[in-house]
């Protein structure tokens, strides 16, 4: 019987890597923490003459090829979502547009989620098109015929997100992957909302994964980054081609920060997840509210798929939703909000929410009747005790709507609540 060894993914559970993983005890100092190196140039070989001054599969060189800490936090990230390599860049669009530059060119074809990150939709809508002649297809991700349908000849990548930002629309992965891979293209996806251990897309035949590190897997809103976790040929490619030539790089102490902030990510997760469900389930039942999308309630329309893909982790930290009301009320409501801050981003300790009116951009054209009537707020439910969190809410629909009695419309409120 041999002991597990905490640099070794296969040896030891995911929490157990969490900790552990990307780090070494520091050989200069003994530290049992991988250091801060903030470095620019590493030392020279004796005859540097023959090296090939692009290649970041050697020793360290230079931080804008590859640094001690971004390779820290490659290792941790690659093996987490089970994959044979990752590059890690500035930022979660840095890493989609390194993807997206390095796979395709001219007269290629993509098709897309019609419910996508606004700067992907940009990507694919304008300046993909317009200054590389790369053609892009919109779709109903959940219409498993219509991607079928929307595939050429010429198409190379299929890209989606787990789960859809804003609307929390699920993809198939599986279904997914299987119509891509029959076409001879590449299945891209977006897990920033479902971060492992909650979801492995390598695992259900995705071929590339990308996340904003900025989000979940950092966790505490104060460093960006972006991944892209792949096999070791596509990797070394993004390396050389979007770090090294465009010059991506996420820096050292976003890197360092984001290795230390990732050591709780399991049990943020649940806590999150907790949270969210929690809190649909509250807004589900009062009046006050025209909607709620959240993954996690039977009234969503792919809650069996998420279900099943997404076992019995949760259903995300993230959900939308609309007071009944126009633009006015959804801005007084938030702004009445004292524990939820009105704020961009997700993924962060603290419970963030931002107000997008029904005229807002939604990919192209995949938002639901209700979001484009009401617009929507998006959510994403931090650490906060649960009972906090509703309270909050129930204070400001109060101020702007009046008191109102609970209904029954998904179940009842959580008594524990």
């Amino acid at each position: 019987m041999h002991a597990p060894d905490k640099h070794h993914p296969n040896t030891v559970g995911t929490s157990t890597w969490a900790v552990h993983g990307g780090n070494k005890v520091d050989e200069g100092t003994g530290a049992i923490r991988k250091p801060l190196v903030m470095a620019n140039s590493y030392l020279l070989p004796e005859d540097p003459s023959s090296m090939n001054w692009s290649d970041t599969s050697g020793p360290l060189v230079y931080t804008r090829h590859h640094g001690a800490n971004q390779e820290a936090l490659e290792e941790k990230l690659a093996a987490a979502e089970g994959g044979e390599a990752a590059a890690v860049l500035a930022t979660g669009v840095a890493a989609l547009h390194g993807l997206f530059f390095t796979i395709l060119k001219t007269g290629d074809h993509v098709v897309v989620s019609n419910v996508i990150y606004e700067a992907v939709y940009r990507l694919f809508d304008e300046l993909l098109p317009e200054k590389y002649g790369i053609e892009a297809t919109f779709v109903d991700v959940s219409d498993l015929d219509a991607v079928r349908a929307a595939i050429r000849p010429t198409t190379k990548l299929v890209h989606v997100e787990t789960i859809a930002n804003p609307t929390t629309k699920v993809a198939d992965i599986r279904a997914l992957a299987d119509i891509a891979h029959a076409a001879g293209a590449l299945l891209s996806v977006d897990s920033t909302y479902t971060p492992p251990p909650a979801y492995r897309p390598l695992e259900h035949g995705a071929d590339v994964v990308t996340h904003s590190l900025t989000k979940y897997i950092n966790g505490h809103g104060d460093a960006m980054g972006g991944v892209v976790v792949s096999s070791h040929e596509l990797i070394g490619r993004i390396r050389g081609e979007a770090i090294v030539d465009v010059g991506g790089v996420i820096s050292p102490f976003n890197a360092w920060l984001i290795v230390r902030g990732s050591v709780t990510l399991p049990l943020r997760l649940r806590q999150h997840y907790s949270n969210a469900a929690k809190v649909a389930e509250f807004l589900a039942n009062d009046p006050r509210i025209a909607y709620v999308s959240y993954p996690g309630l039977e009234s969503h329309p792919e809650h069996e798929l998420a279900r099943r893909q997404f076992g019995d982790f949760g259903f995300g930290g993230m959900l939308a939703f609309a007071v009944d009301g126009d633009s006015d009320a959804q801005n007084r409501f938030v702004n009445h909000l004292r524990v939820i801050t009105s704020a961009v981003s997700l993924g962060h300790d603290e419970s963030l929410i931002a107000h997008s009116g029904p005229g807002a951009r939604g990919g192209a054209g995949g938002y639901p009747e209700e979001f484009q009537r009401y617009g929507h707020l998006r959510l994403s439910v931090g650490l906060e005790d649960p009972r906090d969190l509703i309270e909050d809410i129930r204070y400001a629909l109060d101020y702007v709507f009046g008191e109102a009695e609970l209904t029954t419309v998904s179940g009842t409120v959580d008594s524990t609540v």
